[in-house]
C-alpha cells in the first residue's frame, strides 16, 4: 500500500500507465549500469551496447505486453457492477488472485443488483397486496405519455373497515385488504391502474374513460360485493364507498384532492355509494 500510494504520482488517473512506467524503468537499470560502468571506465564497446539496448527494448516491449494483458480482468471488474449475467465474461479456473477477485467481485455485484431491484419493487409495491403503492401509483401515471394522461381516478375507501379489525380481528383484516385488492384488479381492464393508497383506501385510474363508464365499472364492482362477499361482519357484506373525479392530464394531485373530497360526500350520504366530483357545482352522489 505505502509503494502504491508513493508511486501515485505517476500517471495518478491510470493504473496501467502507471505500472507501465516502473516496467519500463525496472527494465532498463541493466542498460543504465552499463553506460555508467562505460563512462566511468571508459571501455563501452558498441556492439555491446547496441546488443544490451535491443535487448532490454525487446523485453520492455513484452513486459509491457504481458501487464497490459494481465490487467484486462481488472478492468472488466471495473465494469462488474453494470454488466447483466449474461454479459459477463468466465475466467478459468486458474485459482490466481485475478480469478478469485473477479469471482468476489462479480458475486457482490450480483447480490447488489439483487438487493437493488428488490428495494426499487419494495418502494413501489404494497407489501401486504402485492400491487402498486401510492409512489408506485403517481410513478406509473406521470410515466404515461402527455396524450395518454386523460381518463378518471377514484379514491375507493372500505366501509367500516374498523370494525373487521375489531370484530374478526388484524389477521382478517389483511385477508379482507387482499381480497378487496384482487377483486378490484380482476374487474377493470389491463390498462387501468388499481393501487393501495394507504390504511383501507385504494385508488383507481380508469385509463381513457368517461365518467359514466368508470361509474358504471365501480358500481358493477359495488353490486358483486354484495352478492358475493369478501367477507361479512355480523351478517353484513362489506361494501365501499367511492369518490371518482375526471383526469384531463392536469395536476394529477388536484384531481386525486377532488376525487377525496367526492369520496367524504360519499360517506357523509351513507356509504355503500359513488359520488362524482363536478368541475362546477356540489358533489353528485349515485348509487
Amino acid at each position: 500500500m505505502q509503494f502504491y500510494l508513493a508511486t501515485s504520482f505517476i500517471f495518478p488517473r491510470s493504473l496501467r500507465l502507471r505500472l507501465f512506467a516502473i516496467c519500463f524503468v525496472a527494465t532498463h537499470l541493466p542498460l543504465l549500469g552499463y553506460c555508467a560502468w562505460g563512462l566511468a571506465t571508459g571501455r563501452i564497446a558498441l556492439f555491446e551496447f547496441v546488443l544490451l539496448t535491443l535487448a532490454t527494448v525487446i523485453g520492455t516491449g513484452l513486459a509491457l505486453y504481458g501487464i497490459g494483458a494481465l490487467l484486462n480482468p481488472i478492468h472488466a471488474l471495473a465494469n462488474a457492477l453494470n454488466r447483466s449475467e449474461e454479459d459477463r465474461v468466465a475466467l478459468p479456473e486458474v485459482g490466481d488472485v485475478i480469478q478469485t477477485l473477479y469471482a468476489g467481485v462479480h458475486r457482490a455485484a450480483t447480490a447488489t443488483r439483487a438487493q437493488m431491484e428488490d428495494l426499487s419493487i419494495a418502494a413501489l409495491e404494497d407489501p401486504l397486496t402485492g400491487i402498486a403503492n401510492r409512489r408506485g401509483f403517481l410513478r406509473q401515471l406521470t410515466a404515461l405519455p402527455a396524450p395518454q394522461r386523460k381518463g378518471c381516478v377514484a379514491i375507493v375507501d372500505i366501509d367500516f373497515f374498523k370494525q373487521v379489525n375489531d370484530k374478526l380481528g388484524h389477521d382478517e383484516g389483511d385477508r379482507v385488504l387482499c381480497a378487496f385488492a384482487d377483486r378490484l384488479s380482476s374487474q377493470i381492464r389491463r390498462a387501468d391502474i388499481v393501487a393501495r393508497w394507504g390504511g383501507e383506501e385504494f385508488a383507481i385510474l380508469f385509463h381513457e374513460c368517461i365518467e359514466d363508464e368508470a361509474d358504471w365499472t365501480l358500481s358493477r364492482i359495488a353490486a358483486r360485493m354484495r352478492e358475493e362477499p369478501i367477507a361479512t361482519v355480523e351478517g353484513r357484506p362489506i361494501t365501499f364507498s367511492a369518490g371518482l373525479c375526471c383526469w384531463n392530464g392536469e395536476d394529477i394531485e388536484a384531481a386525486l384532492h377532488l376525487a377525496d373530497e367526492a369520496l367524504y360526500e360519499a360517506k357523509r350520504a351513507g356509504r355503500d355509494c359513488i359520488c362524482r366530483a363536478l368541475s362546477a357545482g356540489d358533489p353528485q352522489t349515485t348509487e
